[in-house]
């Protein structure tokens, strides 16, 4: 007996791969919609804000992990990701991280034009009056240190993994997620 599937795939004619309907964008709008609502409720200090945040995040989590699971499925176990269908999605993260690019970009641009170029409204001073500047020699510094030096740990732990030598990608990788943990406690 021939299913209907594999009648319809022996008869595409196009190397695309059209998904079937799936639940999981409404979902995920749904979750990322309490997420938005609980925020404001608990910024604007309602009893239950905190809960409806929290159940929502839960629920985009949730949904991220049963999406990606059916694409990885989609792909792996179905064979619908041909070669087109993967260059597209290597052209969706390389337009991704052009993107984040792009964004940090105009946020230095935001940065460099208030600050090379004060205006009336700050009183043509920059930092402007009333904003206390931390010493970039201190703290920001020795965090600029220690990302440095965890992007050679992690990098360590690379050449150790490819190389095959687990004890010295174990400790690598302890002494990154060190670096990671310091990083994080002196940004507070």
């Amino acid at each position: 007996m021939i299913h209907l599937s594999q009648i319809s795939k022996s008869m595409q004619r196009h190397p695309f791969h059209l998904v079937d309907p799936s639940p999981w964008p409404f979902v995920a709008s749904l979750s990322a919609l309490s997420c938005a609502v609980g925020g404001v409720m608990y910024m604007h200090a309602y009893i239950n804000g905190s809960i409806v945040f929290l159940s929502g995040f839960c629920m985009l989590l949730t949904t991220m992990f049963v999406w990606w699971r059916d694409v990885v499925r989609e792909s792996t176990f179905e064979g619908h990701h041909t070669g087109i269908v993967q260059r597209g999605l290597r052209y969706g993260v390389i337009l991704f991280i052009i993107s984040e690019v792009l964004f940090f970009f105009a946020f230095f641009w935001a940065f460099f034009h208030s600050s090379l170029a004060p205006t009336v409204e700050i009183g043509l001073t920059w930092p402007p009056k009333g904003i206390n500047v931390l010493n970039p020699w201190e703290i920001p510094f020795l965090n600029t240190l220690i990302l440095l030096l965890s992007g050679c740990t992690v990098t360590w732990c690379h050449h150790a993994i490819v190389a095959n030598f687990r004890n010295q990608a174990i400790w690598s990788l302890v002494l990154t997620i060190v670096l990671a943990t310091i990083f994080t406690s002196l940004q507070a």
